[in-house]
């Protein structure tokens, strides 16, 4: 169940690298560019690795595992923005849906990745697997 999990959660991280690709090249923000185009491409490179580490998590839970901690700082970090009115009015509105999703997706990788492998959280992301 957990690699169908990761494997589509993962696959949809292309969707989100298509969308911030079109911001980039739709009317991008000052000074977005390279910034939007970088942050595509690392999406796009999450959802590979995602989908790869899905075929053996055994073996690779440590990918899933930093993808995990990864989408749990954004969770930590659009909190912070949202109650210290520091995201835009746009972000506000998409915030609330955002929040939910990645803290649930990031909390089963790691929690997931733990019971699947019988190591710590601690030991994946130390890379520690058999």
């Amino acid at each position: 169940m957990l690699e169908k999990f990761v494997y589509w959660t993962g696959a949809l991280d292309f969707l989100v690298a298509a969308g911030t690709y079109y911001g980039a090249f739709v009317n991008p923000p000052p000074g977005a560019f390279v910034a939007l185009i970088t942050l595509g491409s690392f999406l796009m490179m999450a959802a590979a690795c995602l989908m790869w580490a899905s075929r053996n998590i055994a073996a690779r839970a440590p990918v899933i595992v930093w993808q995990g901690l990864v989408r749990l700082t954004a969770v930590s970090a659009a909190l912070f923005a949202l109650f210290h009115g520091l995201s835009s009015a746009q972000e506000s509105m998409v915030l609330p849906y955002v929040i939910p999703f990645d803290g649930i997706v990031g909390l089963t990788y790691v929690i997931g990745s733990a019971k699947v492998t019988g190591k710590s959280p601690l030991d994946l992301l130390l890379c520690r697997v058999p």
